[in-house]
This record gives structure tokens, sequence and C-alpha cells, in this order.
């Protein structure tokens, strides 16, 4: 099966290993993967500041770089639902109408993907040690993203997956709202992390970077024993 992947903005920017992750473990899978160095961004981005004009310049760019009918493997969440949701919105009877609708149809969350379409649940990962998942807000209420990553990681040798309260609350990432409300921002991140910490885990996984991103820079500046890890890198763990 040959598949396209979208490595979205943040991820090509500041976590690149992650996206290789990706790759070696969708390889694995007998997938051959196909990359358009072409592709930039979603226009989540410009969205999120209500730059609106710009993103559907972003979203048409998108659409056109992926004019196949073969999937479209992304390691974020949030991305995914902003394409299948708002793209309905920006391209709605307009002269992309028909392409837009391909790739709502194509396009999925990686561990999505690897669940419901290639009906695999053990990848042969290994990691010592105990960990939460946080379902970010995006990929929960938005894509609908639940017990798909937490699947996967059962299957992982050596990971004892653990349930933390308040796994479904937002981190205070939030695009912009990090930026905005930094004081707010930052008392939801210590919320999140000590309930990570309360149930003694070494690992916080999620499947958007962003948000990983948030806590980390929370858990680096208190010196918390906690790391946080995207699902890719977790599944990528121990084999490769």
């Amino acid at each position: 099966m040959i598949v396209d992947i979208f490595i979205p903005c943040y991820i090509d920017q500041f976590f690149p290993n992650t996206a290789w992750n990706m790759i070696k473990v969708l390889e694995s899978l007998d997938c051959a993967v196909n990359y358009n160095p072409e592709q930039t961004c979603c226009g989540h981005p410009a969205f999120n500041l209500g730059h609106w004009d710009d993103c559907k310049e972003i979203g048409e760019k998108f659409i056109k770089e992926f004019l196949n009918d073969r999937y479209i493997i992304v390691p974020s969440a949030s991305c995914v639902s902003f394409i299948k949701k708002q793209y309905q919105e920006m391209f709605y009877n307009s002269a992309l109408h028909n392409e837009y609708k391909q790739i709502q149809k194509n396009i999925y969350e990686f561990s999505d993907f690897i669940v419901n379409v290639l009906k695999i649940t053990n990848i042969g990962a290994e990691l010592q040690g105990k960990a939460v998942f946080m379902d970010s807000c995006s990929s929960l209420r938005s894509y609908g993203l639940k017990k798909e990553p937490r699947i996967l990681l059962e299957k992982v040798k050596g990971l004892e997956l653990r349930e933390m309260e308040n796994a479904d609350s937002c981190c205070g990432f939030g695009g912009f709202f990090g930026v905005k409300y930094e004081p707010v921002a930052v008392a939801m991140a210590e919320q999140k992390v000590n309930c990570a910490i309360a149930t003694e885990a070494d690992y916080l996984i999620a499947t958007d970077s962003p948000c990983l991103m948030h806590l980390d820079g929370y858990i680096k500046n208190t010196s918390k024993p906690l790391k946080v890890m995207h699902l890719a890198d977790v599944l990528a763990s121990g084999w490769l």
C-alpha cells in the first residue's frame, strides 16, 4: 500500500524525529510512504488568528498537493480535525469542492489509521516505565480520538499504561491561547502535569506536539520528574 504523509508545521520545525519515527513505523507495517517536499501547512494557525483569507490560500495549496486517491496519514489529530471540518466551510460548493471532499475521506490521524484501517494493534514496540495518555482537546472533541492510542500503548512491551484524573481537560496550549493568556495557560499546564505525576508516571504521551511542547516547557522550568513523548516516538521505541 502506498500512502501519503502530511507533516504539520510544528513537527517539521521543532520535532522532525517524530516525523521520521512515524515513517519508520508505517514502513514496518508494509506501507510505502510518499512525501511531497512542497508541503508546508494546512492553514490551522492562520485560521486561529482570524486570518481567514490567508488560511484559505494555504488550504488551496494543501488540497492541490494531495490530488490523488491515497490515504493521507498525519501525526496530529488537531490538524486532521481542522482539515475535515473547516475545509467544509471554506471550500464547499467551490472550484475545489470535489477535491476537498476526497481529502476529507482519505485523511487519517496516525493511530486511527493503524488501528481502524490496517487493523493492527501491536507494533512490537518496547519502552520500560509507566505512562499516562492525554486526550488533547482537538483529538477528543473535534476528531473523536479516544481508544485508538490506548489500544496501541497497551501492547507496548514494558510499558504500564495508567489513567490520570482530568485526562480530557485542556492543557492550556489552545492554539494562541497560551500566548495571549500566559498565566492561565501556565496554571492549566500545572494542573495537567500534577495529575500525571500523581499516577507516578514516567511519561506523558499525546498525539499533538504543540500540547506536548507547552507542557514540556512547564516541566523543564519547574524541574518536574516527567517526560513528554509523542505517540509515534513511543511506537518506534525498542525496535528501530
